[in-house]
């Protein structure tokens, strides 16, 4: 009975901390999240040019470091 207590009590402590845990102001929420805009320039480096060339780079490095063996 008095580990049935212990841990009610616990979780109750518990689920209280979560609801009155407050997100940030300044950084994004998963509310506030858009869309991938393809049409911005800077967009589409940063998420997709960028990216894929570190891919491509990891690639060609690998490729060499097994030939040097």
């Amino acid at each position: 009975m008095k580990k049935k207590i212990s841990a009610f009590i616990i979780t109750s402590f518990l689920l209280l901390l979560k609801a009155n845990a407050q997100i940030p102001k300044e950084v994004p929420h998963p509310d506030d999240n858009k869309p991938l805009d393809l049409s911005n320039p800077s967009e589409v480096i940063i998420y997709i040019i960028i990216p894929l060339l570190f891919i491509v780079l990891f690639f060609i490095w690998r490729n060499k470091r097994k030939k040097n063996k």
